[in-house]
């Protein structure tokens, strides 16, 4: 019964690192290899918290999608500011704001999903 209990707790240990891999991955190769773009940033629609950004596109479309990062104290989006924005031309609906990306989640998943995987282990090792 044990062991079955160390298999899930690692299985599940793995899934976050893998989660938080990918989210890295991503935030990086957007930012890196994405389009540059100029985006309004908008009112958050009534019950949101993240503000709208409109930007144009290379080929001409114009897109208006919520931010990827919720406004702070640090860094505020005010409604009629302007923000750069870095969009994958394959999707552009997949947007980073170069140097305000939260990547501390991504991380801290990597970080918990390992200490799962050794907690995991260790109640494999003492299954048997």
């Amino acid at each position: 019964m044990l062991f079955i209990l160390a298999a899930f707790t690692v299985l599940g240990g793995l899934v976050a690192v893998l989660a938080g891999a990918y989210g890295l991955r991503e935030t990086r190769r957007v930012e890196a290899a994405g389009a540059l773009a100029w985006a309004l940033v908008k009112p958050a629609p009534q019950g949101a918290v993240r503000p709208l950004l409109q930007y144009e596109t290379a080929d001409g479309r114009v897109l208006e999608l919520p931010s990827p990062v919720p406004p702070s104290h640090r860094s505020p989006l005010p409604p009629g500011s302007s923000v750069r924005v870095s969009y994958d031309p394959a999707d552009p609906r997949t947007v980073v704001l170069p140097g305000r990306e939260r990547t501390g989640v991504d991380r801290a998943f990597m970080v918990s999903g390992a200490v799962i995987v050794l907690l995991g282990l260790t109640l494999a090792a003492a299954a048997l």
